[in-house]
């Protein structure tokens, strides 16, 4: 909705140093200051995906900072986005919030050097991100390339999780795995857009596994398939979705772009809840040629993201609409 909006303002024509906007629905935007550097502008916030308020501020934190290291840039500096309740919430819960957050920061090696707040219902928070990178290193949607490899650098059920969380039928354990890869920086984004190898990069998010594929493919013009046993799922997550628990996010996410998707006839329903849950600070989706397929592991592997695996290819979609199938 908000880019048909944009799309039907009264501004027409966009400044040629605007290299990406809306057109291919990347994670941020970017503008070229030079010919050597770009600046990377992208906001993220939201309301408490779980119970502790200093994880909740490490989460948020990553999550808005994935956008950074997904378009290939590293960050430079956040504002802090903040809404609380602050007639009910204890002033500790929300410094605990605001701590965590900087905590990430300070792990992606940047300040906080301001933001806005104010007084709301509901907690939320976020950041606004700012990065840069070299404008001929830049990871669009519209960069995958026919015969390119997919490569997934975090394992799915982020969202099943969250599901399970409110439920109360999460263990110490899967609340552990929650937290360890949501609140995992997305580093390696800007390694990777240093190898010419590496055409396109995306970080799933809001509409699963399938859905930022598929805007992948939408961008590049070119269609993909995945192996169903191929994908890293979090153990204690499928056992959730196997049985029934899953988002309603998840169903949303199918009624909105399911009819671009193939699944196998047999598919069972969990496996469908999986390829379209919701993923906060998700992993990764790199496109790829198949000769720079091991560097890109390597390095995923090296920043500590062990369950980075190949999940399919890219194809050239022949002129007929783009679409993704899952095998």
């Amino acid at each position: 909705m908000l880019s048909r909006i944009i799309a039907e303002s009264p501004l027409k024509t966009l400044p040629a140093d605007l290299l990406v906007g809306i057109e291919t629905a990347d994670d941020a935007a970017v503008y070229r200051l030079n010919d050597a550097q770009a600046v990377i502008a992208t906001t993220d916030f939201f309301m408490p995906i779980v119970d502790d308020p200093r994880d909740f501020g490490r989460i948020a934190a990553a999550n808005a900072l994935s956008d950074v290291y997904a378009m290939g840039g590293r960050p430079i500096f956040a504002l802090a986005v903040v809404g609380m309740p602050i007639a009910k919430l204890p002033e500790d819960v929300i410094h605990a919030i605001l701590e965590g957050g900087a905590s990430v920061c300070a792990e992606a090696g940047i300040p906080i050097a301001g933001g806005h707040s104010i007084d709301s219902p509901e907690p939320i928070y976020g950041l606004v991100g700012i990065g840069i990178v070299r404008p001929d290193q830049i990871k669009a949607n519209k960069g995958a390339r026919d015969g390119d490899v997919l490569i997934l650098s975090k394992p799915l059920g982020i969202g099943i999780l969250s599901a399970a969380l409110k439920k109360g039928v999460l263990s110490d354990a899967g609340y552990g795995e929650m937290v360890r890869w949501t609140a995992r920086l997305n580093v390696t984004g800007a390694r990777l857009a240093e190898l010419p190898g590496v055409h396109a990069i995306t970080d799933v998010t809001g509409f699963g596994l399938a859905g930022h594929l598929l805007e992948i493919c939408r961008g590049s013009r070119a269609s993909a398939s995945v192996e169903l046993a191929a994908l890293p799922m979090i153990e204690e997550a499928v056992t959730h979705v196997r049985a029934g628990i899953a988002t309603g996010a998840s169903t949303r996410n199918w009624e909105s772009y399911g009819k671009d998707v193939d699944l196998p006839a047999a598919c069972p329903e969990w496996q469908n809840k999986m390829v379209t849950d919701p993923q906060t600070s998700g992993g990764l989706l790199v496109a790829c040629a198949p000769a720079s397929v091991e560097e890109v592991l390597a390095a995923f592997r090296g920043d500590g993201f062990e369950r980075a695996a190949v999940i399919g290819r890219f194809a050239a979609a022949g002129g007929v609409s783009p679409r993704l199938t899952f095998t």
